[in-house]
């Protein structure tokens, strides 16, 4: 078993990055190199927290070298073990690379998929000119590191003191996040086992993501406006014409249709007479139509998801006192139930786990949930004093390794990082910074976000993981004690450094953890944007309540516009079941009657010429009367009120078109 436990998770953590990015990126319309940069850098800030439990273990089996051999032939080697010389080369390969994604490549992509350019070479262009301060500052404090390690050679290197300024960097900005994430998911949890709170913010959020919407489309709107009038202006033959076509193809379809229609390409253009947009505002313009068309798309996929939970959660109040434990939907599925649904996941199993079971879960995993949080919290602020050990988690890893239960030790680490992680990586997901950064599931977010994330994410792996091991007393920097180091420790360097920087920044600035958690429990930043004019959901505030009963008005307003589209549906069902379908029985006595007409044209004409007038009158006041008794369609496409359309004939579905087909015809290409 030799490296197989190491050859496994490479593979699965590689496929759960694969299915985040497909839950919010878009495989279809994003450009590759934003889905691959993203992906590589989610790969491998999962991989450095699925691998260092086994690097922990590897390292604490071979501190038997150090014992006396009757020792060692009590023990063994953990199944996981990995091999000398394979863990340093792969952390130095996974460490290097995610740092040149975080501090290089992905601010670069970032810039470029942002851009509005036609070509490559521009967008490049405009990438290096957004990056030169970020880049320039790079390479100011590269030079003054560089000027330190000449003066003083024989105390730093380069190396160490690059990897330790960007430790303390992420380190800064864990901590936030970490604070946060401690109080924030654990008090989630409880407030999802309350339906009626869950049901009260849902309006809220309705209410909130409405206005969004109504803005987005206002946005879209006077984008669109603005590239209808270039459009117009530049004709076929204007150089800048292929820069028109590039916008007019990011646009949505119905735009685009309209656009078309409105097109007249038989007009030359002139310099002379008319203006014409430069290719610097085509480029700006171009950018606009990107945010404004992905902006409306996000938004009007977020209004379903959201009515559709609204809808879930006013059935669930509603179920709560049914007597039958049948668990009733307002809208049922139009799609026919499949077999976990008929034989699994029963109505009456539906109604236990809505109405009954699912908030028991959530409370108690709020209490687990809450129970590691006080832990984590307590072992930030005693980490560093080990004599006595005060860290919870440095005293279960201790115990493991009397027993040598490598088992114990992989997955006491695995789950002890995995719920800092789960605490981090859940508020880089959660917050929002306006528009600019929001990641959105069900492929809604934008590429720009997509590898923001990536950038915090590499930036935060490192320190967490250190962070971690100086928890469990495996970092010598923080300890105090004279052990072998883990392979990932002597890669990306210990915190002993600089001494202010050692004894003071690492040791001190984790116990802010406790103000920030204290904050975040009585929602103090919460409060203050509220303040600032930023609605947030508030119990005690007017203007919440004022927004829940605007998105409860929301939300009834678009249940009875469904429910009349599903009464619609279920007449027209009833009527065809009941009285077949008319429209083809009348199509096929037509052309049944034109046939009998064409074969017995030769013999009847004297006749028909004779009784032509009378015979079309019946045959006129037949048609109508069967027409009239099949009831209209006011879905159709095409409806008029022209009587002269009426006159010229009906169509058999009951909309009221024009029956000459030569006249389409002929301006069907203009």
């Amino acid at each position: 078993m030799s490296g197989a436990a190491l050859g496994i998770e490479i593979v699965v953590v590689f496929f759960l990055a694969l299915f985040l990015l497909h839950r919010y990126g878009d495989f279809k319309k994003q450009q590759r190199m934003v889905l691959f940069g993203t992906l590589l850098a989610w790969y491998l800030c999962f991989l450095i927290v699925f691998i260092l439990p086994l690097d922990v273990s590897t390292q604490v089996s071979e501190l038997l070298i150090v014992f006396p051999l009757s020792v060692r032939t009590l023990c063994h080697k953990p199944w996981s073990y990995i091999p000398d010389g394979i863990m340093p080369v792969f952390w130095r390969v996974v460490y290097w690379t995610s740092q040149c994604l975080t501090w290089l490549l992905l601010p670069f992509m970032q810039s470029y998929a942002r851009s509005g350019g036609f070509s490559i070479t521009g967008k490049i262009k405009t990438a290096l000119i957004e990056n030169a301060i970020y880049y320039g500052t790079y390479l100011l404090i590269f030079g003054s590191l560089l000027i330190y390690v000449a003066v003083h050679p024989e105390l730093y290197e380069l190396q160490t003191i690059g990897i330790t300024a960007a430790n303390t960097w992420g380190l800064f900005l864990l901590v936030l996040l970490l604070g946060y994430g401690l109080v924030e998911i654990p008090r989630s949890y409880w407030n999802s086992s309350r339906h009626g709170h869950l049901l009260v913010k849902t309006y809220f959020k309705a209410s909130k993501l409405m206005t969004e919407k109504a803005d987005a489309e206002e946005n879209l709107e006077d984008v669109m406006e603005e590239v209808r009038k270039v459009s117009e202006s530049i004709k076929y033959n204007h150089p800048l014409r292929k820069y028109i076509d590039t916008i007019l193809r990011k646009c949505p379809l119905d735009y685009q249709e309209k656009m078309g229609r409105n097109m007249d390409d038989y007009e030359d253009f002139d310099d002379k007479q008319n203006t014409y947009p430069t290719e610097k505002s085509l480029v700006k313009l171009h950018k606009q139509v990107i945010y404004a068309v992905q902006r409306h798309n996000r938004t009007r996929v977020q209004w379903q998801i959201l009515l559709q939970q609204a809808i879930h959660l006013e059935d669930v109040a509603k179920n709560e006192t049914s007597s039958t434990h049948q668990f009733v939907h307002s809208f049922p599925s139009s799609e026919p139930a499949g077999w976990f649904s008929r034989y699994i996941y029963t109505p009456t199993v539906e109604w236990y786990w809505e109405c009954f079971l699912k908030r028991w879960f959530y409370r108690l995993l709020s209490i687990v949930l809450t129970l590691f949080s006080v832990v984590v919290v307590w072992s930030e602020c005693t980490f560093f004093s080990t004599r006595p050990v005060l860290s919870l988690f440095a005293i279960f890893i201790q115990l493991a390794e009397r027993d040598y239960n490598y088992l114990y030790i992989e997955m006491a680490c695995f789950i002890t990082i995995f719920f800092l992680c789960t605490c981090v990586y859940s508020t880089v997901f959660r917050i929002r910074v306006f528009n600019y950064y929001y990641l959105a599931s069900h492929h809604q977010t934008d590429a720009y976000s997509l590898q923001f994330s990536g950038m915090l994410f590499c930036r935060l792996t490192p320190p967490l993981c250190l962070n971690f091991l100086g928890l469990i007393h495996m970092d010598s920097a923080i300890s105090h004690q004279e052990k072998l180091q883990t392979a990932y420790t002597s890669i990306m360097g210990s915190m002993r450094v600089l001494s202010f920087i050692a004894n003071g920044f690492y040791i001190y600035y984790p116990m802010l953890i406790v103000i920030l958690c204290i904050a975040t429990y009585f929602s103090l930043g919460t409060r203050c944007l509220n303040l600032l004019g930023f609605q947030q959901f508030m119990d005690d505030s007017e203007m919440t309540s004022d927004l829940i009963d605007e998105g409860k008005e929301l939300i009834r307003r678009e249940k009875r516009k469904r429910q009349r589209i599903e009464d619609g549906e279920n007449r027209r069902r009833e009527w065809k079941e009941r009285y077949g379908n008319p429209r083809e029985d009348y199509a096929a006595r037509n052309r049944s009657s034109h046939e009998m007409k064409e074969t017995s044209y030769s013999d009847t004409v004297s006749s028909k010429a004779k009784y032509s007038r009378s015979g079309s009158r019946a045959e006129r006041d037949r048609i109508e009367l069967l027409q009239d008794a099949e009831p209209l369609d006011f879905n159709a496409e095409a409806l008029t009120d022209d009587p002269l359309d009426a006159e010229s004939g009906r169509h058999s579905g009951g909309r009221y078109l024009s029956m000459s087909s030569s006249r389409s015809r002929i301006f069907d290409d203009i």
